[in-house]
């Protein structure tokens, strides 16, 4: 508990400054908080001493005062990387962060983004992650991302490399851009990321989460890379999008939301030799804080509210106003050849998907808006790509590594759920004592732990949680979770491609039931079934699966077509096995693609706008 006072203010010309006394009541620690308040900015430096504090106080007093009398000019934020740290970390690396932190009781990361990306700049590359975990806590962290440094493009074996201006702009232009083949380029990213070296500062408080790295997606396809002749793209299903495989930018601004203290991180990574000095590259980058904190503290917007008086219970509702890529009959007819695969030794299970598509004249950031609300998951992702949007709200992780552990969590066996909390417990425990569901679960944490032991040390792999119900707004499923340390060679890189894809997308065996899928399935399944999430700089990954996933591409243009509608493409699947019955499975798939599909509905009533996004004259679209 904290007791604050304010225990006294003064106000000089422009700026107003006060200082508060904050109280720990547990450690007996006294907090003293300065405030400092002008026209463009709400500042703040803080100071911790011993409840004997009289001396320190006045010390602490004496300095903040002398920061009152400096020259009206000076920079009007606090960077907490001084020069002589900055140059002390440049001795150790060539990528250095600096930062400075701002209260966040006043924004979102929703309203943040929008300081930053209009409504009309879809062709921005960028990205929002939020979470919510156990269903109702917000996660910890959130963090944007704006104008990657580098992005990288991979479309089966062509690449394309662009390199964007490192000017003091969140509005970059290109400046260079490489189109080049390679066998695997999952190996050419792998490379282009170890040539940087990065510094780790110890000061910046934001443990093993993003502060800086590369940001994007990998998708389903890009297990043929490393099983190029059992799964080669010549047998994949048709490509109607002609997405990247690979789409990841390189992020050196990046604004951490801390949700608990309620702080934001705004990290700038600076490249010393790209400048004359040490000096002249500090200076780049304290220009780069000042410019993303008061782009922050300006542009707080002041939207009219919409109403929130609507209906959007999913749970007895499928996806009605998208169309499928296959019908109803296909999809029967395909889990019954499935069952044939099975009975015959090819697989134990296969998981078979649909893709809903709709058109729509709602903002795909309202959609996300609205998913935030519709479906709150543990990965809650707005992001955008050169040729396409996601909006996910993902329930799964795909691979984790935090300081080397390596993470794997397998979800599988899934109910709608209840309308009431006795209906609810009652299909919980339906779940669990469902023979076929649980059989599944199991099998594929055995393929979660082969996956982990591919690449973490033997005798480190361990199944700490198993068959623990995870329950979201319109869906319950089996958790599990899988641990293990990695191997020293290794790093998540490593991690990611020996989880791609996960076998609750695939099935298992996977290279098997991958084949069986390509000869099923009638289109690409591109992100869905891959990963969405990011490695950082220090070498910690987060990706999740993604599912629950909204992909919007984009046609002939950046934006929607010339109706102004945006197309809409929703993908869910189920797990088949041999005891699987096919209307249940094919209900299945429409369940879990309820929730993004309301989401659409919901941003189509409260937060349509009615407007054609503006089309970039230097847009940047793949070329395969």
């Amino acid at each position: 508990m904290f007791f604050i006072s304010s225990l006294f203010h003064w106000k000089r010309r422009e700026e107003s400054s006060c200082v508060t006394l904050a109280k720990d009541t547990r450690s007996y620690n006294t907090c003293f908080v300065v405030l400092r308040f002008t026209k463009k900015n709400c500042l703040s430096q803080t100071n911790t001493v011993r409840p004997t504090f009289r001396t320190s106080f006045k010390a602490f007093l004496r300095e903040t005062l002398k920061c009152q009398n400096t020259d009206k000019n000076s920079r009007q934020f606090l960077v907490e990387t001084s020069f002589e740290q900055f140059s002390s970390l440049a001795k150790e690396a060539n990528l250095v962060p600096v930062f400075t932190r701002l209260f966040s009781d006043h924004l979102t990361p929703v309203s943040a983004f929008r300081c930053f990306i209009s409504e009309q700049e879809t062709q921005v590359p960028c990205f929002l992650l939020e979470s919510v975990t156990g269903g109702e806590n917000v996660g910890r962290f959130s963090f944007l991302g704006l104008q990657p440094r580098f992005l990288f493009l991979a479309k089966q074996h062509e690449i394309q490399y662009i390199e964007y201006s490192s000017s003091g702009t969140s509005k970059r232009t290109v400046v260079d851009e490489r189109r080049y083949s390679a066998e695997d380029p999952t190996l050419e990213l792998r490379k282009i990321a170890q040539k940087i070296s990065t510094a780790s500062d110890e000061q910046l408080p934001l443990e093993s989460a993003l502060s800086g790295g590369w940001v994007g997606y990998f998708s389903y396809d890009t297990m043929r890379y490393t099983s190029p002749k059992k799964l080669p793209f010549s047998s994949a299903p048709k490509d109607d999008r002609n997405l990247p495989d690979i789409c990841m930018g390189q992020y050196r601004e990046v604004i951490a939301f801390d949700n608990v203290n309620k702080l934001v991180y705004v990290v700038v990574w600076e490249d010393w030799k790209e400048h004359k000095s040490l000096r002249d590259a500090y200076e780049n980058a304290v220009s780069n804080l000042q410019r993303l904190s008061e782009t922050i503290s300006n542009g707080i917007l002041r939207s009219p509210l919409s109403s929130a008086v609507m209906d959007i219970n999913t749970r007895l509702r499928g996806p009605k106003n998208s169309v499928s890529n296959m019908s109803k009959e296909y999809f029967l007819e395909s889990i019954d050849k499935i069952h044939k695969h099975i009975l015959d030794g090819n697989s134990f299970q296969t998981v078979f998907s649909q893709r809903f598509r709709r058109k729509t004249e709602a903002h795909p950031f309202s959609i996300y808006r609205a998913l935030r609300v519709v479906n709150p998951s543990p990965y809650m992702i707005y992001m955008q790509c050169p040729s396409c949007i996601l909006v996910a709200s993902s329930p799964e992780i795909l691979c984790k590594v935090t300081n080397r552990m390596m993470i794997n969590r397998p979800l599988a066996g899934t109910r709608h759920r209840g309308v009431t909390e006795d209906e609810d417990a009652e299909l919980e425990k339906e779940l669990l004592g469902d023979e076929k569901d649980c059989a599944e679960h199991v099998m594929l944490v055995d393929l979660g732990r082969n996956d982990v032991g591919k690449v973490c040390k033997y005798g480190t792999v361990k199944v700490p949680k198993l068959m623990e119900i995870e329950k979201y707004s319109h869906v319950m499923h089996i958790s599990s979770t899988v641990t293990g340390i990695l191997c020293d060679e290794y790093a998540s890189w490593d991690a990611l491609q020996s989880a791609l894809p996960a076998g609750t997308v695939s099935g298992a065996p996977k290279v098997r039931s991958m084949q069986i899928i390509d000869s099923l399935e009638p289109t690409m399944r591109g992100p869905y079934g891959g990963g969405i999430g990011y490695i950082t700089f220090q070498d910690n990954m987060n990706m999740a699966l993604a599912l629950r996933t909204i992909v919007i591409p984009f046609q002939s243009s950046r934006g929607p077509d010339e109706e102004g509608l945006w197309t809409v493409d929703i993908q869910a699947g189920a797990g088949i096995v041999a005891d699987s019955v096919p209307e249940l499975e094919y209900q299945e798939t429409e369940n879990k693609a309820a929730a993004l599909e309301v989401a659409v509905d919901v941003a189509e009533r409260l937060f349509s706008s009615h407007f054609k996004p503006k089309l970039s004259s230097n847009e940047i679209a793949f070329h395969a």
